[in-house]
């Protein structure tokens, strides 16, 4: 009996500082690394304007102006909460009507559209909050913002090209473009070449204006 209570304790005692060093300590640690290794990233990315925040780096919205950079689709109705993709098979016929729809929504959009539809426009990604496109998809979009700014294409894909990020360390991932950064910068653009860029106000006022929850 007396063995039985022993390792009875050993277990208890082993439990409970297992549960404090990993479910206490450890986060708590590698929290407050994150917080002074990495400020920006550890807060959530968090995009600031005017001094408000209107929207993170790395969790995609739902864009829907027509002068706007639209992101991809998403499964989860771009809800940070729920994150996930379909689980829908190539073969799926869910997955098929799904795209076609997007495609037939994508060409009526984007009628002046002179390059090829990239996939990841009417492909929801993984998380369902893909923050990003591929460069291909941003420029693919690009007439129909110019059309909506006033603007040339010549302009809208100059904003593009400036945000285009390469493969990180060179080798992991594709070249992307982030949406939000896209739609800032467009923001600040003003139909008149040379002419003085928008306020942050009326940047943060167009922002909140062409932002709006909807569904793929």
């Amino acid at each position: 009996m007396r063995p039985l209570i022993e390792q009875t304790r050993v277990a208890a005692l082993l439990a409970v500082v297992t549960i404090a060093l990993l479910g206490g300590v450890y986060p708590l640690l590698v929290t407050a690394v994150a917080r002074v290794a990495f400020p920006y990233q550890a807060a959530g990315s968090m995009v600031r304007l005017g001094g408000r925040v209107i929207g993170s780096a790395i969790v995609g919205e739902c864009w829907t102006s027509p002068a706007c950079l639209h992101g991809r689709p998403s499964a989860s109705s771009y809800d940070p909460t729920a994150t996930g993709g379909t689980n829908l098979a190539p073969t799926s016929a869910v997955l098929i009507a799904q795209v076609r729809r997007r495609i037939v929504r994508l060409r009526r959009d984007n009628p002046h559209a002179v390059l090829p539809l990239p996939i990841d426009l009417v492909t929801a990604s993984g998380s369902g909050i893909d923050p990003d496109v591929s460069p291909a998809a941003a420029y693919y979009q690009a007439p129909r913002i110019a059309a909506a700014r006033g603007v040339s294409v010549a302009r809208i894909d100059a904003v593009i090209a400036r945000a285009v990020r390469p493969r990180t360390f060179g080798i992991l991932g594709e070249p992307r473009v982030n949406v939000l950064a896209v739609n800032l910068a467009l923001a600040a653009l003003h139909p008149r070449p040379g002419a003085p860029a928008r306020s942050t106000r009326a940047r943060r006022r167009q922002a909140d204006a062409a932002r709006t929850r909807c569904a793929a």
